[in-house]
């Protein structure tokens, strides 16, 4: 352990000396914090569409477990497409989330909901107001 600790002493100590020298960076220098207003359009994109493909995928997860978890859902994703956009009603975006028609995804996926999900979505939901 003692051996660990000098060699970090060690480092530490060559590093205020170049720091001193000028050699890795002056003090002045500000690191910008990342932020989501920060993050540019081209990946903010792609990481919307890996969500969008990965709920796709997960026909499993319910959307009333989605509201129960986390308070959002395919429809509100959707919801916030068609509020972006402002030329897409509300099927057409759903059908750009669901990747088909919310009624043909409903048909296929959609199971039904337990006194207990529902439960947890209206708890859960009670929780967006921000």
């Amino acid at each position: 352990m003692s051996s660990c600790l000098g060699a970090i002493s060690a480092h530490m100590a060559g590093a205020v000396a170049a720091t001193r020298r000028g050699l890795m960076f002056e003090p002045e220098m500000k690191v910008q914090a990342m932020t989501i207003e920060s993050l540019d359009d081209k990946t903010a994109a792609e990481a919307f569409r890996r969500l969008v493909h990965h709920l796709r995928h997960r026909t499993d997860a319910q959307n009333v477990d989605l509201m129960g978890l986390a308070g959002f859902c395919r429809n509100c994703l959707a919801d916030w497409v068609a509020e972006a956009d402002g030329t897409l009603d509300k099927a057409q975006a759903r059908e750009i989330i669901y990747g088909m028609p919310q009624d043909e995804w409903k048909a296929r996926y959609q199971t039904e909901a337990t006194d207990e999900q529902l439960a947890r979505m209206k708890a859960s939901v009670a929780k967006n107001a921000h």
